[in-house]
């Protein structure tokens, strides 16, 4: 597959079964589609192609558990990778690809892209508040899909400055991570600078901990009773909401 760079926002390092529970839908006709797989892994699909993100082999398994896309983009390296994988890695060698997006083309690193009609953009930031000193570093990504410009902020640890504010841009989606190393003051601080209008929490810690973590964010976000979980989030640019909406789904296909 080929790849266009566009405009780089800072320089690359590189030159299932369908499920019939009701689902979340802020529109008609055809709208982009975005379905939570666990931890920071979510698939978003539009018209033209299909984006994965943070499909790791710990999250996903080896086999990927048919997850199929035609982008997989990944945030960071995989912290706990399978101890049986095999298979291709990713741009940075750093992760294995599952085997049902072993065809997928891979994006690792900050910079502007086109891929398949799809605009992507890769902002580099890190997962701790001292400059990936801690934890490493961290690609925010911000896709556009069918008009809808979603962020997928990986396992962001800190609030953004007002450069990276201006490289990511837009943002009518937010996934965000909760439980990880974003406190859940910060975490909605971080919503609060994107003025994100529809904001995606992806529990990024042990299940023990999950349901105290979402309870802190919701809290911090001003939500007094948690949403009904939906399977997953469908939305076009004119049914976007004018007040910050919340949505929680379901993970799909757990290992």
């Amino acid at each position: 597959m080929s790849e266009r760079r566009r405009r780089p926002v800072a320089r690359p390092r590189w030159a299932g079964a369908a499920d019939e529970r009701p689902m979340i839908c802020l529109c008609k006709n055809h709208p982009m589609e975005l379905t939570w797989y666990g931890r920071t892994c979510v698939r978003m699909r539009s018209k033209d192609a299909v984006v994965v993100a943070d499909a790791y082999q710990s999250i996903v398994g080896p086999t990927g558990r048919g997850i199929t896309g035609d982008i997989v983009t990944y945030s960071h390296p995989d912290d706990a990778p399978h101890p049986k994988g095999k298979g291709r890695v990713s741009r940075d060698g750093s992760t294995l690809l599952p085997g049902s997006l072993e065809e997928a083309f891979c994006l690792d690193g900050p910079g502007e892209y086109e891929v398949k009609d799809i605009l992507i953009t890769g902002v580099k930031t890190f997962r701790d508040e001292h400059k990936g000193t801690e934890r490493g570093r961290n690609i925010a990504f911000i896709v556009e899909l069918d008009g809808v410009h979603v962020i997928h902020l990986g396992d962001i640890g800190h609030l953004l400055t007002e450069d990276k504010l201006t490289d990511i841009g837009p943002v009518d989606v937010a996934c965000i991570p909760v439980g990880g190393a974003l406190s859940a003051t910060k975490a909605a601080e971080l919503i609060a600078q994107l003025d994100a209008k529809v904001v995606v929490p992806m529990l990024a810690c042990d299940d023990a901990d999950s349901d105290e973590a979402l309870a802190k964010f919701l809290h911090e976000m001003g939500v007094s009773t948690a949403p009904a979980l939906q399977s997953k989030l469908a939305l076009m640019p004119s049914a976007i909401p004018t007040e910050v909406t919340t949505v929680l789904l379901e993970q799909r296909g757990k290992i």
